[in-house]
């Protein structure tokens, strides 16, 4: 492929940002309305940095498509970056959400239903006991703390240029030197995350001996396979050395499932039989109703017992009033029983494989150095001929302005990608027709980019 001719896609960019703010009006008059009473326009931050000038508002949203205020249809490969993974609105959860909301949505007390979970959730991932949040971010805060507890150790550690929500202690890089820094835009931090954590790279196991000799880390919080900034696979051999050795230094390994859950019924921990002290998960455990899962072994349950004092636990800062609510329970067990079903992985991975054939199809015929990883309903393409190895790696490929160009193009076009990275989840509603669309307009994109 020849250098990319950045005057070129710089007035490429243009003209499809012109093109969008004349085919989504109304989304721009919202937008408007919105600046006057929501800071920056819209109802949660990061939203301001979707590929257009402004976010397209949603009318409806039902299996893998939506359309806008403006009457313009989506395909949708987004799907909520995962907490719509199970499509939108999926008939069961539905129908589960409709009769518990008229029995009661929350009363800070059990459910015979949260039994039901539990079990369920002891069958995929081969934990004994399971606690429950409203985010994933709040079970990794809720794991940590537990891990600090039992073995009075202050340090985590993690992967650079991990993602594990908002917890503060995870805002932490490496910068080109290999120093541990605060990372960029970490914004108003509580601690130094240098003084809670140490990071390294993925699939450096030298450097995971050695963080950990020092017998200081309480847990590893870690993706099984990296996901945020990009899929990046372990090596050969990274989880059992990463098993053997946090094992060998008595730190508790934590495997964060919310994105990998993508893998299979029982993510990617079941998939290749892991052996996690915890195992966190939220996003589309519920069909897109907030939800999250923490479960841990039975020797975690018993130190943690040991070490709780109940008269105060609920001060504690384990634990959260609408936790466990009734209906995100009944929207759970619906979820879990009908809808993230062994069928619904064949059909979802499938359709996956399909599409990265035809975006592979589409870097061959050119001749970009370009390529494409997946994991199994995920897959994302990469402006980089070989495959990253570690977040650091991922991080210096990434080129803003193609992104975003890539996004919009797409965007005009009907089709929703995952936001600031070129990440494609399938649910099993996307059909064939779609996944071929897709590969037409990501090749219409590259012959733009190179002006034939």
């Amino acid at each position: 492929m020849p250098q990319l001719n950045r005057p070129h896609l710089t007035q490429l960019l243009h003209q499809e940002e012109s093109l969008f703010r004349k085919t989504h009006p109304k989304s721009h008059e919202l937008y408007q309305r919105a600046r006057k009473s929501l800071h920056g326009g819209v109802p949660m931050l990061w939203m301001i940095r979707w590929a257009g000038s402004f976010p397209v508002f949603v009318e409806s949203a039902k299996g893998a498509r939506f359309t806008d205020v403006d009457g313009n249809e989506y395909i949708d490969f987004c799907l909520g970056d995962t907490g719509a993974m199970t499509g939108h609105s999926p008939d069961a959860t539905v129908s589960a959400i409709t009769e518990q909301i008229q029995k009661g949505i929350t009363l800070m007390l059990p459910y015979e239903d949260v039994i039901w979970v539990g079990e369920e959730l002891q069958r995929r991932f081969k934990l004994p006991y399971w606690q429950f949040a409203l985010t994933a971010t709040d079970a990794n805060r809720f794991a940590l703390r537990m891990a600090r507890l039992i073995t009075g150790r202050p340090k985590i550690l993690i992967f650079n240029y991990c993602y594990h929500g908002s917890v503060d202690e995870t805002f932490i890089t490496l910068d080109e030197e290999g120093t541990p820094i605060s990372r960029p835009n970490n914004m108003g931090p509580q601690v130094d995350p240098r003084e809670t954590t140490k990071v390294i790279e993925f699939n450096d196991i030298a450097a995971l001996e050695t963080a950990l000799s020092a017998r200081d880390v309480a847990a590893v919080l870690a993706e099984p396979v990296m996901t945020n900034i990009g899929i990046i696979h372990p090596d050969a051999g990274y989880h059992d050395a990463l098993r053997e050795i946090t094992k060998k230094y008595g730190t508790y390994l934590i495997i964060d499932e919310t994105h990998t859950i993508c893998a299979s019924p029982g993510g990617y921990t079941a998939s290749f039989a892991l052996q996690p002290d915890f195992l966190t998960l939220g996003k589309p455990l519920a069909g897109g109703v907030p939800a999250a899962v923490y479960g841990f072994t039975e020797e975690v349950s018993q130190q943690f017992s040991a070490h709780l004092n109940t008269d105060d636990a609920d001060v504690g800062g384990i634990g959260g009033t609408l936790a466990g609510n009734a209906l995100s329970i009944a929207a759970m067990k619906a979820t879990l029983q009908n809808v993230l079903t062994e069928d619904f992985y064949t059909k979802a991975i499938a359709l996956q494989e399909k599409f990265t054939a035809g975006v592979e199809s589409v870097i061959e015929e050119f001749n970009l150095p370009w390529i494409v990883k997946r994991l199994g309903n995920r897959s994302e393409y990469w402006f980089r001929p070989t495959q990253p190895r570690n977040g650091g790696e991922a991080h210096a490929a990434v080129d803003p302005e193609l992104d975003r160009y890539m996004h919009l193009f797409a965007l005009n076009r009907g089709i929703l990608l995952t936001p600031f990275h070129n990440m494609a989840l399938i649910s099993p509603e996307i059909t064939e027709e779609d996944v071929n669309y897709h590969t037409k307009v990501f090749r219409e994109a590259v012959v733009s980019l190179l002006g034939k």
